[in-house]
């Protein structure tokens, strides 16, 4: 985890290190076509926007926060592991289509323990019906379906609640 001296006070500086929050947002396949994919399901919010929203309100917060995307499932499984070894503390994670086929990823995520929440910019239930199950949604913290990219901004402002609780 990344450390920085507490600067928060007007008292001298002193040894102590207060550690920054990290956060991993992760965005499964097909996600990098946002903005030109399907626009009447997923909005016309490029995964770029997306990704510099998130970004300018974590560091508003002071916490450190990465994204991450890619279309192989190898890929996201590595970096979930990844984030396990780095003390990542919570997880957004749009698994896209690997919600419904994935037990790998859901095994890679329930491996580490890293507490997320399950992002959909649709609303998966009112959609074809192998998009009803999920094999993340019983091990989340919480679940947010169809709100957009807006759902990312919320599942990322509750985390930041967690934080500061901690």
């Amino acid at each position: 985890m990344k450390k920085q001296k507490n600067s928060a006070s007007a008292a001298p500086e002193s040894d102590e290190t207060v550690a920054i929050a990290r956060l991993l947002v992760i965005h499964g396949p097909n996600l990098n076509l946002l903005g030109t994919r399907e626009p009447k399901h997923y909005g016309s919010t490029t995964l770029a926007e997306i990704n510099m929203a998130l970004a300018n309100r974590a560091e508003a917060a002071g916490v450190n926060l990465e994204c991450f995307q890619s279309n192989h499932e190898g890929a996201l499984i590595e970096r979930v592991h990844a984030a396990g070894q780095q003390g990542v503390r919570y997880m957004i994670i749009n698994p896209a289509a690997y919600t419904h086929t994935s037990v790998a990823l859901r095994d890679a995520v329930a491996g580490t323990g890293i507490p997320f929440i399950e992002v959909h910019l649709s609303n998966v239930h009112a959609r074809e019906s192998f998009r009803h199950h999920s094999y993340f949604s019983d091990l989340a913290i919480g679940v947010i379906t169809g709100l957009g990219s807006e759902g990312y901004l919320l599942a990322l402002e509750y985390l930041l609640s967690r934080v500061s609780a901690e």
